[in-house]
């Protein structure tokens, strides 16, 4: 049996006294001699003077390696941005949204104070009435610039003008709806908590401040009066405010003056030329109001539709169409002192009297 000065291996195999030690089972790879503290120089480093037999090796980095050290960093900075953008991420947090309020509308007809107005060409009757410096169409209404509100983003606002002035288009300007009959292209505009009263004033039409129709739109009686003019006058203003974090409100003030002919079956009030072209003008005062639904599906929440129209009769009804007196015809005039639906301010009766200063000088 070997000693403690036999090589580590043991003795060879047949040698004398061959058997097992104890480093029989210690396997010297190469991970333990690179482990080893104590490295042997080499003969030509040991032929220097005074050179020791073996150097020390700087202890093994026991560490975590380089790729799983960057991972460990890039997964620290992934969730404290996390957390950040928790705190103060930049977006409003979603609140449940309010149900839309009912439409309040106001309509106030206009008297003449004597014989309507007519001549034979639309054109001369524009020349000669407050609306000669008018726009044409959807033009009379521009949209301003759109600035950022402290909820509600450029675009965001642009939406609200964008639509607002939609609505007021097909509801004030579009040929099919102001004699026609029609009132889809209105309605697909209108928030869908507001369908069922729209509907509803349409079906069931009254006069109690929520449920007539031309509160919502622009339409005429078609068994009276037709479009003498496509052109028609306007003249307007959009302007937008938020009103808290989640709402913003457009509001639209504007005067549009059409140039209207009797269809020729229309009852008379008054004496009346047929052949002549008369100048009828509304003045509508819109408030919308816009949620982020109704901003992504292009759509609006009118809450307030206040609406001066002439020359009217006070007597004729104004729920269901308006009744316009047309060239020559006259009506009793109704209501306080002269109502000017080119000024500003807003009438307060139920009827109220056309000012002169409103119609064309011919």
């Amino acid at each position: 049996m070997g000693g403690p000065g036999d090589p580590p291996e043991g003795m060879p195999e047949g040698a004398p006294g061959g058997g097992e030690d104890e480093y029989r089972s210690v396997v010297f790879d190469e991970s333990f001699v690179r482990a080893a503290r104590l490295q042997e120089f080499s003969a030509q480093e040991r032929m220097a003077d005074h050179a020791p037999a073996v150097r020390r090796r700087p202890a093994l980095r026991r560490g975590l390696s380089r790729q799983a050290l960057i991972l460990v960093m890039l997964i620290a900075v992934a969730f404290g941005t996390a957390i950040y953008m928790g705190v103060r991420h930049p977006y409003t947090t979603p609140t449940a949204q309010q149900p839309a309020e009912p439409l309040r509308m106001t309509i106030i007809p206009l008297s003449p104070q004597g014989k309507v107005p007519g001549a034979a060409d639309a054109e001369d009757l524009y020349a000669h009435s407050p609306a000669a410096q008018f726009s044409v169409g959807a033009e009379g209404l521009p949209l301003p610039a759109a600035r950022r509100t402290s909820h509600f983003s450029d675009s965001q606002v642009i939406a609200a003008l964008s639509t607002a002035k939609d609505y007021i288009v097909e509801s004030s300007l579009y040929p099919a709806v102001l004699t026609g009959g029609q009132i889809r292209p209105a309605r697909v505009l209108v928030d869908p908590d507001q369908l069922d009263q729209f509907d509803q004033s349409f079906e069931h039409p009254t006069a109690d401040g929520h449920h007539e129709p031309t509160g919502w739109l622009v339409r005429f009686d078609p068994s009276r009066v037709q479009l003498a003019d496509s052109k028609i006058r306007v003249q307007g203003t959009l302007q937008a405010t938020e009103i808290d974090s989640s709402t913003l409100e457009v509001t639209a003030d504007g005067t549009f003056v059409y140039a209207l002919r009797s269809t020729g079956s229309a009852a008379s009030v008054g004496s009346g030329d047929q052949t002549q072209v008369s100048l009828f003008t509304v003045r509508r005062e819109l408030h919308f109001r816009f949620d982020r639904d109704d901003l992504r599906m292009h759509q609006a929440q009118l809450v307030v539709s206040y609406v001066q129209a002439g020359p009217l009769s006070c007597a004729e009804d104004s729920v269901t169409h308006l009744r316009p007196l047309l060239a020559g015809q006259t009506a009793k005039a109704g209501g306080p002192a002269g109502t000017d639906p080119y000024a500003t301010g807003s009438a307060t009766a139920l009827c109220g009297s056309l000012a002169t200063s409103a119609q064309p000088k011919v």
